[in-house]
């Protein structure tokens, strides 16, 4: 499903971070900024000629990407807003940087959030954004890009050094994505990483927020996606055994087949969490239909 409007694309910068290095600095001041933006403006300009007859918009500060993959799309979104409020609109195609603040104080619609540092990929939100009478041009280069940026969207190597440099990181690689390509890497992500499962229910929060979406498929957690919220069902050991089937009574061995059940569900709890998805915990006690009580 694609993400774009009729006005805007939303892509990233993606930064490939050294094994256990980070950044000494969240975002690039304003000057920094500015000579991001306009060599992100070149090496677009050389893999899709066409980039250049559009605004381009960058958040000059970097982010966890699954703060891009969030209900809503939180990031882009501030982005667009801020797009939309940026002074001097001409008929010629403009680059806007946006970085920290002439203190050095990072804004508070580009601030990351703190407990999600740490990651070895971290992403800067940009726009490639149509002006009036542009909005056919620019699902043609929508498809472009996303046809190209995944094969072939490597920064040069002036840009990653440049980035590397201001943002005092050891990067090994800089690429250019749609945010359709993050969704696809992420799922793929989650695959590798044992949570297929759980995918759906961000996929329906991403897409579908008004359906309910149920993760119903042991031995995992019992999950219900309803109006944007997750309830994630809490089992007294009578009832998981009543829910999972479970008629052995070895007491010792429920206990530890709980707790492992528990971990799971922490596990998911955090990850639906990290892409915005608030968790509730329902307790299902005695041998009532667990569904019923969510």
């Amino acid at each position: 499903m694609s993400l774009n409007t009729d006005r805007n694309v939303r892509c990233l910068i993606a930064l490939e971070l050294s094994p256990g290095t980070q950044p000494e600095h969240a975002a690039l001041n304003r000057t920094d900024a500015e000579t991001l933006a306009g060599l992100l403006a070149h090496d677009l300009s050389l893999l899709v000629p066409d980039v250049a007859n559009f605004d381009l918009t960058l958040a000059a500060a970097h982010f966890d990407p699954a703060e891009a993959v969030r209900p809503g799309w939180p990031l882009h979104q501030r982005l667009i807003e801020l797009y939309a409020r940026a002074p001097g609109q001409t008929l010629d195609a403009r680059v806007i940087a946006l970085g920290a603040d002439d203190t050095g104080e990072v804004p508070l619609p580009l601030q990351c959030d703190v407990d999600m540092r740490g990651g070895a990929l971290r992403i800067m939100p940009f726009l490639v954004s149509a002006r009036v009478g542009q909005t056919e041009a620019l699902a043609k280069l929508a498809d472009t890009l996303e046809n190209e940026l995944l094969d072939r969207g490597m920064a040069r190597a002036e840009t990653a050094l440049f980035l590397q440099n201001v943002l005092g990181a050891k990067i090994e690689h800089v690429r250019f994505l749609t945010l359709n390509d993050l969704i696809a890497m992420t799922s793929m992500q989650y695959d590798n990483m044992g949570l297929t499962a759980v995918w759906p229910l961000i996929e329906s929060a991403l897409f579908a927020p008004n359906e309910t979406t149920w993760l119903d498929a042991g031995p995992e957690p019992l999950v219900k996606l309803e109006r944007g919220e997750a309830h994630m069902a809490l089992f007294t050991p009578e009832a998981w055994r009543a829910h999972y089937g479970d008629a052995q009574d070895d007491e010792a061995r429920i206990g530890r087949m709980l707790k492992f059940f528990e971990a799971r569900q922490r596990q998911i709890a955090a990850v639906l969490e990290t892409h915005g998805i608030p968790v509730v915990f329902d307790c299902c006690a005695g041998l009532t239909d667990a569904r019923a009580q969510l």
